[in-house]
Formats: C-alpha cells, structure tokens, sequence
C-alpha cells in the first residue's frame, strides 16, 4: 500500500488518524509503534519522524508529522466527504478555528492532567502531589468552554456535519477518562457531541477506544492516592 500509518492507539492524536483513515476507506498499511516499549526511539521510525513522537505517515515515499497537518494533506490527497475538511474557505475557516484553539487548550489541558494525575505517577512511582488541582482546574475550565462555547448552539464543532475537528477534540477529551476523571458529568452539550462523533464513525471510534475502555475501568480500581 502506497499510504503507511504510524500510530499507537493508546495516543490520542494516533486514534483520530486511525478512526478517519477507516471511516473515509483510505487504505493504509498498519505500523504499530508500541510506546509502552518505547519503540518511538527506534532509529528506523526515527528516520520517519526524528521527533521520535506517533502519530506520523508515509505516503509515496513522503514522510509528515504532526496529526493535523496529516489529517489536512489527507482530505486534499484523498476522496474523502467535504464535510470532514470544507473546500468552501467561510466552512473550512471554522473547522481550523477549532483546530486552532485545541493546541493550547483541549490538548494541553486535558493532556497536562493526564500525564500529571496518570502517567507520570505510573512510571515514576512517586505519589500524585497536590499541585494536580491545578492541572484539573484549567482542564475544567477547558471542559466548561466546549460545553458553554462551542457546544452551546450546534451539534458539532464547526457547525452542523461532522469535521476533523470533531474528532481531534473527541478523542482528546476521552483521554482523561485514565485519569479517573468523568467529562461528562455536567456537561450535556458535551456528552450528546461525543455519543455523535462515535456515532458517525461508527464502529471505528469504538474500536480506536477498546483499550481506553478497559484501562479506564480497571483505573477506576487502582487510582493512586494524591498528596491533598
């Protein structure tokens, strides 16, 4: 196959990749990177990505990273619905708004509290400190402006058809999950988006988030203990 999908479906930016490559029957050759043994610093995918970071692609012989950057050279590559990525500039503006926007809220946010409250503590071993509140009161403010701004008046992010941006936000919210964290408490606006973003890609959300599901229960049973 001429397009190769770098990925590992415990990153969130590698689930999105995975979930619209499937939905919009782009066929692509799997190459799983297993972070968990640390197979990003392999020299071979270093040569794909010298960031040594997932996800990337390989298309033709053309490495890219970055995953919004990946996912705007596919709708332009590819036959993919316009709905995903609009060719009408007013339609594709507000797709990129949201894109935008997510770099230094959604993704920081809910990926700083992540690390904070899960990851780290599971590699390191040392106790999550009191300083998580912190982390998980700016991820709450990022939470409330999806709910109350973007949510607020249209089903999706960018208006009333699903988008790329859909699914870059979707995926990173559910991430938090690990970290014994419900973004859906309170949030109704934010809750019917999600169940629609799996919905309409359907079952390919679902299956980019089978490992989620099972971690995100078991974690429910092992949270370590913080320093409050």
């Amino acid at each position: 196959m001429s397009l190769k999908l770098y990925y590992d479906l415990l990153s969130q930016p590698s689930r999105v990749l995975y979930i619209f490559v499937k939905t919009c029957n782009i066929p692509f050759e799997k190459k799983i990177i297993n972070l968990g043994k640390m197979e990003q610093h392999n020299p071979d995918y270093e040569k794909v990505n010298p960031f040594k970071k997932v996800p990337a692609i390989e298309h033709n012989g053309f490495n890219i990273i970055e995953s919004v950057a990946i996912l705007r050279y596919l709708c332009r590559e590819f036959n993919v619905a316009d709905h995903w990525y609009p060719k009408d500039s007013k339609a594709q503006i507000k797709v990129d708004e949201y894109l935008e926007w997510q770099h230094l809220n959604t993704r920081l946010h809910c990926g700083s509290y992540f690390h904070q409250k899960y990851l780290i503590p599971r590699i390191t071993g040392e106790p999550i400190t009191k300083d998580i509140m912190d982390y998980e009161n700016r991820m709450i403010d990022c939470l409330n402006l999806l709910e109350n701004v973007w949510l607020k008046n249209k089903p999706f992010l960018a208006g009333s058809d699903i988008s790329i941006a859909d699914l870059v936000g979707s995926c990173e919210v559910e991430q938090v999950r690990l970290a014994g964290y419900n973004p859906h408490e309170g949030r109704p606006h934010l809750t019917a988006w999600m169940n629609r973003v799996a919905d309409k890609t359907n079952p390919y959300y679902q299956e980019a988030h089978v490992f989620i599901e099972k971690l995100s229960n078991m974690i429910k049973e092992d949270t370590p203990r913080s320093k409050i």
